[in-house]
């Protein structure tokens, strides 16, 4: 399913406006849309999707960070006038979506992680992917996942040319550093918005005591975790990704009724 990417001003994004509710999904350090796909398709007539594309090859050098990509964030919501949002991010999105809490409070309705950093993460083990090695860069993203299989060419080719591209490779390496420096450990007590994290049983990013040690720093938390699964549920098992997440919402939605 298609979805016209919007461009106005600096902002590049989708919006579905199937509903008042707004889920606002933030993609990771190699992520694109096609990660979200399973979310959107799901909740694309229930909720108002919105999925901003990160700037992180765009930004200003000595901007390139995960402060960076949240102020981006702040500003984004603000030009789009949303009263509350729905948080979701994946990897370093996670991440970006707590930062963006803990400045915004007021501003989140909730907050869903899976496979955030944030805490721990382990992106390229020691080395960062070879430049032209075709075949490394096809089992490192392999390894994202619990099935290689869900890989797919395109995904395997979208982070080749990341590596690639001297100008998108050293921006990757700046955002890596600067989340790795931005260790949350000490302001999850802070972070009060119902939260769900939904985690890969074998994650190999962020393993499956990450999740564990979110859900006890963060006091108002959720835990989920999905078996045979990795760093990205909710392209692994969309399935059952998006039956916990609805779930979620509603519970938050008749909380508020009532």
């Amino acid at each position: 399913m298609e979805y016209e990417i919007k461009e106005e001003g600096r902002f590049k994004y989708i919006e579905t406006r199937g509903g008042e509710e707004k889920l606002l999904l933030l993609h990771g350090l190699f992520g694109a849309l096609s990660n979200f796909e399973g979310i959107i398709g799901h909740f694309s007539g229930k909720c108002n999707v919105v999925v901003p594309i990160l700037p992180i090859f765009e930004l200003p050098i000595r901007k390139v960070s995960v402060t960076g990509l949240v102020d981006y964030v702040i500003d984004f919501v603000e030009y789009k006038k949303y009263d509350k949002v729905n948080v979701l991010g994946n990897s370093l999105g996670g991440h970006i979506a707590l930062l963006y809490a803990l400045a915004r409070p007021e501003k989140v309705n909730s907050i869903i992680l899976t496979g955030s950093s944030g805490l721990f993460e382990s992106a390229m083990g020691t080395s960062f992917p070879k430049r032209g090695d075709y075949e490394f860069i096809k089992k490192k993203t392999q390894a994202t996942f619990y099935d290689p299989d869900v890989a797919s060419k395109e995904l395997v080719d979208e982070v080749f040319d990341i590596v690639n591209d001297r100008n998108k490779a050293i921006r990757v390496i700046a955002t890596a550093k600067s989340a790795v420096r931005h260790n949350l450990s000490d302001k999850l007590h802070q972070v009060k918005a119902p939260t769900l994290l939904v985690w890969g049983r074998e994650d190999q990013i962020t393993p499956s005591f990450v999740g564990e040690k979110f859900h006890e720093l963060i006091e108002n938390s959720k835990l989920v975790f999905l078996d045979k699964c990795g760093h990205a549920p909710m392209m692994e098992h969309p399935e059952a990704f998006n039956r916990h997440l609805e779930s979620f919402l509603k519970e938050l939605a008749a909380k508020e009724v009532s």
